[in-house]
């Protein structure tokens, strides 16, 4: 029998409460509103409808869900180029063991539009930006702005309440000016279709997803991980920790509010995307124009309705709401009770049936036209079948002696 599907909500439900109570006074209030959300997410706290299928009348129930982004359940001007780029990028702040690793992923188009916007100016097929360049750049930049956050936005504590002192801090990064910072570019192996593929499955992840979870009880969990510094199979291993050592890695890395994890700048800003990216396009076009004339797409080939987008589990037909219900209260929907089907064995029952097409209908109730009704069916027709074949006892014609 397999077992069911561990969740992170599992877990909080279990020794939240426990570790709230532990640490309180130490825990901030988006993280309790993150817990709180996950531990509520698609259950009868949230409300939620009931589906029902317009064919063969299977009915569900779903409950809405918390569409928090930290749920699991739920989500420039390069001087050298002399364009104006753009780019989308991705904060990450976790590793594959649920530490704190922060990381941007970004995605840089090769080239740019003209300072003068008349034209599209694309890189050299295996260059974009000077490396060098721009690791002394971000070092540069990230430095100037720890100096400038040090007034009144950092704080320190233990062993580096020193660095408390304008002065100390200053001294304390002094050596980082001459150590070697790295950027890492390199163009798509696959193509950007692959780059996009690869971020997009990204972007509204979580630090840790419910399919990693392998085990939880009062003593641990245990949830499987990747060891990046080992190359080959040996790379995925499994992890313990206790319930409230997995809970406190788990809201280090819930954002602030307000905080934006994917930022889009330059020719993708939200604000004037539209316009700059047919623009782009537009003058891409004359640089290189399109092969073979894109072909309108015909009218049998539209987009599916929404019956394949919430088809019935049991015959593929339509689900439609039949109800919907508020945050705390239950559906009105009840499940009718288990079909009963009577078999008669009295010699009546075992006369031949009549001759004409009977209606699937009169052999069963409306109650009991559900998803299991095409096995029902043929239980019945079996039944009638073994009986044609037994004669009647009124047709038995006995011989004379």
């Amino acid at each position: 029998m397999a077992r069911p599907a561990l969740e992170i909500a599992d877990i909080f439900r279990d020794h939240g409460p426990t570790w709230r109570q532990a640490n309180a006074g130490h825990v901030s209030l988006g993280q309790l509103k993150v817990m709180s959300a996950i531990e509520s997410c698609r259950t009868v706290a949230l409300g939620g409808h009931v589906m029902r299928c317009e064919d063969c009348l299977h009915t569900q129930i779903a409950y809405n869900s918390c569409r928090n982004r930290h749920c699991p359940k739920c989500q420039g001007y390069p001087k050298r180029l002399g364009v104006k780029i753009g780019f989308t990028s991705v904060l990450h702040t976790w590793g594959s063991a649920m530490t704190h690793h922060p990381h941007v992923h970004m995605i840089v188009p090769g080239g740019g539009i003209s300072l003068d916007s008349t034209r599209w100016i694309g890189c050299r097929s295996n260059y974009l930006l000077p490396v060098k360049v721009l690791s002394r750049l971000f070092r540069r930049l990230m430095l100037e702005m720890l100096l400038a956050a040090h007034a009144g936005r950092l704080q320190f504590f233990g062993d580096y309440a020193h660095l408390a002192s304008k002065a100390a801090f200053k001294a304390y990064l002094a050596p980082l000016h001459r150590t070697k910072w790295f950027v890492y570019s390199k163009r798509p192996f696959a193509g950007p279709e692959q780059v996009l593929a690869y971020l997009s499955r990204y972007t509204h992840r979580v630090a840790i997803s419910n399919s990693r979870l392998i085990a939880a009880d009062a003593t641990g969990v245990t949830f499987s991980y990747k060891d990046y510094r080992i190359e080959g199979p040996g790379r995925y291993n499994t992890m313990t920790l206790k319930p409230d050592e997995f809970i406190r890695r788990f809201l280090m890395h819930v954002l602030p509010n307000g905080f934006h994890r994917i930022r889009h700048c330059g020719l993708l800003a939200s604000g004037t995307k539209t316009e700059t990216i047919a623009r782009a396009r537009q003058l891409i076009a004359t640089v290189a124009p399109v092969q073979t004339a894109h072909q309108p797409q015909p009218p049998d080939s539209a987009p599916a309705t929404d019956q394949a987008t919430h088809p019935c589990p049991c015959c593929g037909g339509r689900m439609n709401i039949i109800e919907t219900f508020n945050r705390g209260s239950t559906p009105q929907y009840r499940p009718p009770p288990p079909t009963v089907i009577r078999i008669d064995t009295s010699a009546r029952a075992n006369m031949p049936l009549p001759r004409q097409r009977r209606h699937r209908s009169s052999w069963l109730t409306a109650d009991s036209r559900t998803c299991d009704r095409p096995i029902m069916r043929r239980n019945v027709v079996s039944q009638h079948t073994h009986r044609r074949r037994l004669p009647s006892p009124t047709s038995v014609v006995r011989k004379p002696p």
